[in-house]
């Protein structure tokens, strides 16, 4: 029996008049898009200007939807709605497994059945309001290495640090792609220092420095949203973007500490995916699944497409 995996959008991949196609074309994903604005109604009393978050992602523009208080509950929203109006037989299927890019993990928890699609909303809205506290009140940044290894990405990390400041990797995206993040002196010196260690390097306009010890603010005050949140057994596989390994679904405590963990610990999406990958192959599931990536955009396709050609996966942006 065939079989899909779903794969969950992170920051970064909004786009202004993301999952309005989907809106547009069925009315299951409109059900969800219209709960969404009556729970971001409920929790922030409207954004300041008294707009719905649908029109914020429907409408930008772009610089307002990149605030990480409000990417967060858009993108959450967006990767729902749009598994919701995917075709019938195609979420009959057995999921064999969901993995998230750092929020899109939050994504998959509720895909799987962690927790309700409020639980989850009311989770990620509380999630991107204190890292945006905390970008706020530190000045971070992030930098981009190009064809580095996770030896050079430390090197660099280490050099750029020698004379104090923060710098940590925190994402691993794909081969030869991983994201370093701390202060801001820390990233400059990174960069003038990449090509010594024979990578190149280039700032990311980013909001702050996300998966840094300088995200440890917002860390902890998660672990208290995150206890109040029941945790239900899961019905998939859900992948971990701390461990690169599949979440205990019977140890809700566990799952608890990850989830504060991710905010100051490198995303590993690159060794997930290269883990997954091998637990299909291992247990003959490898040649039957299909991989569906989640709206918006197509940013994991282009990642899977450096960490295993062979693996092929199907983008929904749109209807």
């Amino acid at each position: 029996m065939s079989n899909i995996v779903l794969l969950c959008p992170g920051q970064g991949a909004q786009a202004v008049g993301m999952a309005k196609a989907w809106c547009d074309a069925s009315p299951k994903a409109r059900a969800v898009v219209d709960e969404a604005d009556r729970i971001f109604a409920d929790v922030s009393k409207g954004s300041p200007d008294g707009r719905t978050l649908s029109d914020i992602a429907f409408n930008g523009p772009q610089e307002t939807l990149n605030r990480t208080d409000l990417s967060q509950p858009a993108l959450f929203t967006a990767a729902v709605a749009c598994y919701h109006a995917l075709p019938d037989e195609l979420r009959a299927l057995p999921i064999r497994a969901v993995a998230g890019l750092s929020l899109g993990e939050y994504t998959a928890l509720h895909l799987a059945g962690a927790f309700s699609f409020e639980d989850g909303l009311r989770l990620v809205m509380r999630r991107g309001q204190l890292m945006q506290q905390a970008a706020e009140s530190s000045k971070g940044g992030m930098v981009a290495l190009i064809g580095a290894d996770e030896a050079q990405a430390n090197e660099v990390c280490a050099r750029a640090t020698a004379e104090g400041g923060v710098l940590v990797p925190a994402n691993f995206n794909a081969p030869g792609q991983i994201v370093l993040s701390g202060a801001i002196e820390a990233c400059d010196r990174a960069v003038a220092v990449a090509g010594d260690v024979g990578v190149r390097a280039t700032k990311l306009q980013v909001a702050g420095a996300f998966h840094s010890p300088l995200m440890q603010p917002a860390a902890d005050k998660m672990g208290d949203v995150l206890a109040k949140v029941a945790i239900s057994p899961f019905r998939a596989e859900v992948w971990s973007n701390v461990t690169a390994a599949p979440h205990d679904s019977s140890d809700p405590q566990l799952l608890r500490r990850l989830l504060v963990e991710q905010l100051v610990s490198p995303v590993r999406w690159s060794q997930s995916c290269s883990g997954l990958l091998s637990a299909m192959s291992a247990d003959g599931t490898r040649g039957s699944a299909a991989f569906h990536e989640l709206a918006p955009g197509s940013v994991l396709k282009g990642l899977m497409r450096r960490i295993d050609k062979t693996c092929e996966v199907i983008p929904h942006d749109a209807p």
